[in-house]
């Protein structure tokens, strides 16, 4: 099953297998993708993995739709993914 991250088109790193690196940009440019995510989803423990996966995706499919900057871009853990650093 595809993972999703909310990312930004100008972080040059990826969030699967580059996760510090990534949130030291994220943090350093103040795009603060996490905490956008962290507003916005709806999640809740007592969801399976695979309902909590679809609400991440949500969110992000939701940041992106009403992003008026177009600065956030969703991206997933399979194989497209490897083109970043």
């Amino acid at each position: 099953m595809a993972k999703h991250m909310l990312t930004t088109v100008d972080n040059p790193f990826n969030p699967f297998t580059k996760f510090d690196e990534w949130f030291a940009f994220d943090l350093n440019h103040e795009n603060s993708a996490t905490k956008l995510l962290g507003r916005i989803v709806v999640y809740s423990d007592e969801l399976s993995e695979t309902d909590q996966n679809f609400a991440i995706e949500s969110a992000i499919d939701e940041i992106i739709r009403e992003d008026p900057l177009l600065i956030y871009k969703k991206v997933t853990n399979n194989k497209e993914v490897s083109a970043f650093a």
